[in-house]
């Protein structure tokens, strides 16, 4: 099995050397294939994103991704900042399903900004579609006939895309509790008003799945005022990006937040796909050995879970970080003092 490590910049490397410990801790037979992303590929290379991090990529059957951002860089052309590693690694891959899972874990529940009975309700999957909307339409500057500045982003879908995360959101509803939310904006925009008339198309395959929609501001106030109301929700690139953050906050920690970016690729045992934190890169800490690794290592579990086929293995990891939370192990974002290091070590012990 050929994992694809990219740790990228700030606390990246410092989270995902605690998660490569938790791996040779398992009983796997993996071979890693290392390259640089982001601002230090930049530095390195010259690009965020160098031709040899992407044969890396084709190679391997699964990508462990730290994070990029790096204030060094924010003067650079669009296409040269760290952040288009990501995104283009999304593209050059066609990583469309971007699976977020957002649950409290036991004895956190009064870390939420929500009450501990609301928090503790919480046991969500946010399915995002990853490879459109105006994240990747036509954008740029012009000036109007009036002389005035004016920024334009393309917001667009087409049915095969939105039918392709649709199927991605059904599935994931049939592995869980059979219900799907689909997000959108349908009452004022085109794209969404596709997007809905595609979901409830594509219904007619999954009929043992409940089917609701939602438009995404209601879906914000939901997520505050009743979040266990969710199972499953699909929704667009940029909709899906702020409601998973949201969530994150509702669990308590963004450092405790998985996630999977998936294709249509297959490999020996499983899917293709790029795992990693949700969190960023966050600059202002990086090197002082503070950074929660917890998300990482959960990256990890479903790393194992979707592209190579071991389950129990990443129920074990899973098992490992739950336990090493109710034990009282938190680092400085769940108000502990355990560092990254030590955190490391506690999972590795309940491993």
């Amino acid at each position: 099995m050929k994992i694809a490590v990219f740790p990228g910049d700030g606390i990246g490397p410092e989270v995902t050397a605690q998660a490569l410990r938790v791996l040779d801790a398992l009983p796997l037979q993996v071979s890693l294939l290392e390259g640089d992303v982001g601002g230090i590929a930049y530095k390195r290379h010259g690009h965020p994103l160098p031709d040899e991090t992407l044969v890396a990529a084709n190679e391997a059957d699964a990508i462990l991704f730290g994070a990029v951002g790096d204030f060094d860089c924010d003067n650079l052309e669009r296409h040269l900042r760290p952040e288009q590693a990501i995104l283009g690694l999304r593209r050059e891959l066609n990583l469309f399903a971007n699976l977020r899972p957002a649950k409290v874990f036991e004895g956190l529940e009064h870390t939420s900004a929500l009450k501990p009975e609301i928090a503790g309700a919480i046991d969500l999957l946010i399915v995002r579609e990853l490879n459109g909307d105006v994240y990747f339409g036509e954008k740029g500057m012009r000036t109007t006939d009036a002389g005035l500045r004016q920024g334009y982003d393309i917001m667009s879908y087409d049915e095969s895309e939105v039918r392709r995360i649709a199927v991605a959101g059904f599935e994931a509803a049939q592995k869980r509790r059979g219900r799907l939310c689909s997000v959108d904006k349908a009452n004022v925009l085109e794209t969404s008003q596709l997007w809905r008339d595609v979901v409830i198309e594509t219904h007619a395959d999954f009929p043992d799945v409940e089917l609701t929609h939602m438009y995404v501001d209601n879906a914000a106030m939901q997520l505050v005022k009743n979040p266990g109301q969710f199972d499953v929700v699909v929704t667009g690139n940029l909709f899906g990006d702020i409601l998973s953050d949201q969530a994150s906050m509702c669990v308590g920690s963004i450092g405790l937040l998985a996630s999977a970016s998936l294709g249509e690729r297959k490999t020996d045992y499983g899917t293709f796909g790029l795992y990693e934190p949700i969190h960023g890169s966050a600059p202002d800490i990086a090197g002082k050995g503070i950074a929660n690794p917890m998300a990482t290592v959960l990256s990890l579990a479903e790393l194992l879970r979707h592209s190579l086929g071991q389950e129990e293995l990443a129920k074990r990891v899973e098992n490992a970080v739950a336990k090493t939370l109710a034990d009282g192990i938190r680092g400085g974002d769940l108000g502990g003092d355990s560092n990254c290091a030590e955190i490391g070590d506690a999972i590795l012990t309940r491993l």
